[in-house]
């Protein structure tokens, strides 16, 4: 299957960049660039990609406002939003938005089709930066007890708890996979039956409580061990 992509940003010279990354493989296609938000959307309208590249921070409409309508849209696509600075205050603005992933853009070519691959595949994709900040805020708002994090954590299988640790680093499945020289199938089951037994919904979730149990993400000084929790 050809994943159709459009490319939203301001910079002519981000937008040929990202291209040429896509370029690079066979299954995807650039079916349009646009210059803002109002642009996006006219050209989301016309070509109906699968999978849209949005700038968080343009002039005239952005990224946000954009990511808004196009969720509007009869047929609307998945959206990955890109930012030049990991502690972008927008993030969360972004997700409310209903973007599915959040990346940087000094990725590489390779990490950059991962993740469209797996936003079309319906999954969420962020760059670890991005999941730590996102992580520090979750659990500054929602503080989960120590011994109700140990118990969960204590029953999970070993391999469970290497792919928690490693959803704590935001690691994608494909990444993963890598690191743990599985399957991809297997991960995707591993995620799975990890995210069931912790009675979770989502893959950020299960880094906030990756974070809480000392797994993946360092733990920072405002909840160093031995602090309140």
């Amino acid at each position: 299957m050809t994943i159709r992509v459009a490319i939203v940003d301001d910079q002519a010279i981000i937008r040929s960049g990202l291209r040429m990354m896509l370029e690079t493989s066979a299954d995807f296609e650039v079916v349009a660039e646009a210059v803002d938000g109002a642009d996006a959307i006219d050209r989301a309208r016309t070509h109906e990609p699968d999978v849209v590249l949005m700038d968080l921070r343009m002039p005239n409409v952005d990224g946000i406002a954009a990511t808004r309508r196009l969720r509007e849209l009869e047929r609307p696509p998945r959206v990955l939003m890109l930012s030049t600075y990991s502690s972008d205050a927008r993030v969360l603005d972004a997700l409310d938005a209903g973007a599915d992933g959040f990346l940087l853009k000094d990725l590489r070519a390779e990490e950059l089709l991962s993740a469209l691959r797996v936003v079309v595949s319906g999954g969420r994709v962020f760059a670890p930066d991005v999941l730590r900040n996102l992580v520090r805020r979750a659990v500054r708002r929602v503080p989960v007890r120590v011994g109700e994090v140990d118990a969960k954590v204590a029953a999970l299988s070993e391999s469970e708890r290497k792919v928690l640790a490693l959803l704590g680093l935001g690691m994608t499945n494909e990444q993963i996979a890598r690191e743990l020289h599985l399957a991809g199938a297997s991960v995707k089951t591993y995620v799975s039956r990890t995210l069931a037994k912790l009675g979770l919904e989502n893959r950020t979730q299960a880094a906030v409580l990756a974070y809480k149990a000392g797994l993946g993400c360092p733990v920072p000084s405002e909840a160093a061990p031995g602090a309140p929790r």
